[in-house]
């Protein structure tokens, strides 16, 4: 950090291209491009898949806003398909039903958005293998889950999605103060994000329209954003993914200690897939249905006694932008039913057990 401070480059340096190469690293992609945000990133991944009006996005209802206002901002539409109530994310099996009727009614998607909800990665194999049979393009938002794996794979690998990304807000397992990355193995959609990230300004002269004027000379392209990581943010992400493997061993020993004890509690733990290894960004529990009017009730007491709980997530159709385009309550049920049941407990590597053990003591006293 202190060196980016020093050096000739607050941006557009090489600290940006180094941090690049550590996700490349960490997860085995061939390509990957920082921006300032997931955000960012998911619009560019957007774009660069050719997503616009007239197309379609379907995503999870389990999810940050952000995983379906991509497709918005590209002047697309917007669905969404239930989730599983084991895992909490995507049903592959709801979206294959979903994709029959689409494509006997014309309206397939063009790029389909699993969450990997709280670290856990979504069933990706499954979710390709329906892409390969319906054409769709596959955008893996990954902000949760750097550091996790499934069947032993590094997320963020390219091997089901054309481009996954992800997040390194403050809250992350890894953070660069604000961030996120787009990562794919296609040199094509890298490129492009490469060029969405940067105004669409190209200073090579096989991508220009016309003849280059001299050493001096850019053209813009096409329709760009500033969506660049600074050189400071990016060191900071160099030194944090020296210790990606550390935070999410931390996470899991905490996770696997809540699960035991949590055990004689009426609630659901956070949710597990066999075979996929969560970076637990998150630790969510599901309060039993008897439970499900008092959890705000739960809640507040939790925050009175000084332990800072949470909700992951409003269900995205039932905001009110999301709503005037005609979404309602009742359809999408499992995201519903988990929703009203949800209670997010603080879970990050500087959690000490004494720690966690008041986070449980409080809660059992809540519950009462």
């Amino acid at each position: 950090m202190l060196n980016a401070l020093r050096s000739d480059y607050l941006t557009q340096g090489p600290a940006v291209p180094a941090f690049e190469s550590a996700l490349k690293e960490a997860t085995g992609a061939l390509h990957a491009v920082a921006c300032n945000s997931a955000t960012s990133a998911l619009h560019i991944a957007c774009r660069a898949l050719g997503l616009g009006p007239g197309d379609r996005l379907w995503t999870t209802p389990n999810t940050f806003v952000a995983s379906a206002n991509c497709a918005r901002t590209c002047g697309a539409d917007v669905d969404f398909v239930d989730i599983d109530p084991e895992t909490l994310n995507l049903c592959a099996v709801a979206l294959e039903r979903k994709l029959e009727a689409a494509k006997r009614e014309g309206k397939l998607p063009k790029i389909v958005v699993p969450v990997d909800f709280a670290g856990l990665p979504a069933d990706m194999r499954a979710i390709r293998s329906l892409a390969d049979r319906y054409g769709f393009r596959i955008i893996e938002d990954a902000s949760h889950a750097v550091g996790a794996t499934d069947a032993g794979r590094p997320t963020g690998g390219g091997r089901t999605a054309d481009i996954t990304v992800l997040s390194f807000h403050p809250v992350k397992i890894v953070t660069t103060c604000e961030g996120g990355a787009g990562l794919t193995d296609h040199p094509e959609l890298a490129r492009a994000m490469e060029l969405y990230r940067s105004h669409c300004i190209t200073r090579n002269p096989e991508e220009m329209h016309d003849p280059s004027e001299g050493p001096w000379y850019y053209q813009q392209v096409d329709l760009g954003n500033n969506y660049r990581m600074t050189d400071l943010h990016a060191a900071l992400g160099c030194s944090q993914m020296k210790r990606l493997r550390e935070f999410v061993r931390a996470r899991t020993e905490l996770a696997a200690r809540y699960d035991r004890l949590l055990a004689d509690f009426p609630l659901t733990v956070a949710p597990r897939r066999e075979g996929a290894a969560s970076a637990w960004h998150l630790y969510v529990v599901q309060l039993d249905e008897s439970l499900e009017s008092r959890r705000r009730e739960v809640f507040e007491r939790m925050w009175a006694a000084g332990i800072m709980v949470n909700v992951h997530y409003i269900p995205v159709h039932l905001q009110p932008y999301y709503r005037s385009m005609g979404f309602k309550a009742g359809d999408f049920p499992n995201a519903e039913r988990y929703y009203r049941r949800a209670l997010t407990l603080p879970l990050h590597p500087g959690l000490t057990f004494e720690d966690q053990d008041r986070v449980v003591d409080s809660l059992r006293e809540a519950i009462g």
